[in-house]
């Protein structure tokens, strides 16, 4: 992989883990468009370094919401702040389930599928138009709406569906605030992102040998620039109900790809 590809890949990544159009879905796209001939171990690889690199950015945008949790997870008050940890890891189990639980049939929609993912950004793009219609409210997360919300995450893991288009929707479908809504969603994943770094790094799935330091440096840093960039744009985005672009959006480009995958 060159540096030219790896930019362009991290930049792919940087933006569409926080628009919601489905970053794996893109990628798996990118991959077939680029002729990406990775070997999957460096492939895996090379995607979980950008994931990381979006994680981080996620952190620094919401340093101050993160520090709260933190504080509030291990106070053991029942306060505000606590009720919103429990809130994230409630959010989060379901998608620790189904990883684990099917781990090997989730990795068999990767590498290429290229029908699937036309197929799943079209049933995101049913999503977000739903979330664009949907009532704004001034309601918080609640346990019950973690739940949802950490389902509807689980089921994103399959490409094309967007992570954050189906928690942003399933969350303002529920009828809570916009803005808390992208915010939970942003902060819900990034305990997850890290749980399969670690669980990769421990299980020795990741290779790093035969990976080329510049070009993975570069994907890196363009993952974090970009996802900065993404992060803010999106929360000012969804605050102001502009989902519809995304979803017109979404629909072209899985309409495309199903073209692609059917010509070939």
């Amino acid at each position: 992989m060159g540096v030219l590809e790896a930019i362009i890949l991290g930049i792919i990544q940087g933006l569409t883990e926080f628009l919601p159009v489905s970053s794996s879905g893109h990628l798996e796209l990118a991959k077939v468009i680029l002729g990406d001939t990775s070997v999957p171990e460096e492939s895996l690889t090379f995607t979980v370094v950008l994931h990381f690199a979006t994680a981080l950015s996620t952190i620094v945008i919401f340093r101050k919401e993160i520090v709260a949790i933190l504080k509030g997870l291990f106070q053991f008050k029942w306060n505000n702040e606590f009720k919103f940890s429990l809130k994230i890891i409630v959010s989060m189990l379901p998608a620790v389930v189904i990883g684990l639980l099917f781990e090997e049939e989730l990795e068999a929609f990767f590498g290429g599928k290229i029908l699937l993912v036309g197929c799943m950004l079209l049933f995101t793009a049913l999503l977000l138009l739903l979330a664009d219609k949907a009532k704004n409210t001034k309601k918080e997360v609640s346990f019950s709406s973690a739940v949802l919300i950490g389902i509807s995450q689980a089921i994103a893991m399959v490409p094309g569906i967007s992570r954050s288009g189906a928690t942003i929707s399933t969350s303002v479908l529920l009828g809570v605030d916009r803005t808390r809504a992208a915010k939970f969603s942003f902060l819900m994943v990034v305990p997850l992102i890290f749980g399969k770094i670690g669980k990769d790094l421990l299980g020795g799935d990741l290779s790093f040998q035969s990976l080329e330091m510049i070009p993975i440096t570069a994907g890196f840093i363009a993952a974090f620039l970009s996802g900065l960039f993404a992060c803010k744009w999106m929360i000012s985005l969804v605050k102001k109900s502009k989902l519809s672009y995304f979803s017109m959006y979404c629909a072209i480009v899985g309409s495309s790809a199903i073209g692609y995958a059917l010509l070939n």
